[in-house]
């Protein structure tokens, strides 16, 4: 195990900080794409609505990794973001992880939305308040209050769904652990509970953390 660590210390502390960069890219990412498409759902405007629906509604119920494969294998054969492979495929791997967590971001804002009284929307509108001001500034900080925990939820989600990235080739730990398995077969329960210890240290904090910042600003109800 010693020998192990010497050999491979760097390659693992590589994957660990590759897998914290696709969780924190995907993460911002999601954040705002989820917040537009949450405003398109409770848009007047009929098709808003309806794009804003159709999207989350295909999103939603499409595998992950079929969504990873697309972008890597489908989008990275006419797109190229980066002259390095390796970085293409990586910003490919964050493009699918937004997207598809953008709609889980979507659905639990909207449920927010959904907690702020109609009398609040209307009284703001009587008031000269278009429909973004009244989403931005009365509407939309009163729904991220009220779901705070269920962003947490999502966003350790997202880090769990991280591993999925693997599948085009972009080395963060879940890619490096099966490289690791396949050449270092004596140690497989260590290298297992290494990497198990690695995402437990990464999501149970973050829980802890979306707990605590619910019970901080609680929704006015």
């Amino acid at each position: 195990m010693t020998s192990f660590l010497g050999s491979e210390g760097h390659t693992v502390l590589q994957a660990f900080w590759m897998t914290l960069k696709v969780s924190a890219l995907s993460a911002a990412g999601a954040l705002v794409l989820g917040t537009v498409l949450a405003a398109m759902r409770v848009s007047p405007l009929p098709v808003l609505r309806a794009a804003g629906t159709l999207y989350v509604s295909i999103l939603r119920n499409t595998p992950l990794t079929l969504i990873i494969l697309l972008c890597g294998l489908g989008l990275g054969s006419i797109i190229t973001i980066a002259d390095v492979q390796t970085t293409n495929y990586f910003w490919l791997a964050v493009a699918g992880l937004v997207a598809y967590t953008s709609a889980f971001v979507c659905e639990v804002l909207r449920s927010g939305v959904n907690t702020v009284p109609v009398g609040q929307a209307e009284a703001a509108r009587s008031i000269g308040l278009s429909f973004s001001q009244t989403l931005r500034i009365i509407v939309l900080p009163q729904a991220f209050r009220a779901v705070i925990g269920p962003l947490g939820s999502v966003l350790i989600a997202l880090i769990k769904n991280t591993t999925i990235a693997a599948a085009i080739g972009v080395p963060e730990a879940f890619y490096t652990m099966r490289n690791q398995l396949q050449s270092h077969g004596d140690i497989v329960i260590p290298i297992f509970a290494g990497y198990a210890l690695f995402f437990i240290v990464l999501t149970l904090p973050t829980g802890l953390f979306f707990g605590w910042l619910a019970k901080r600003w609680p929704a006015a109800r």
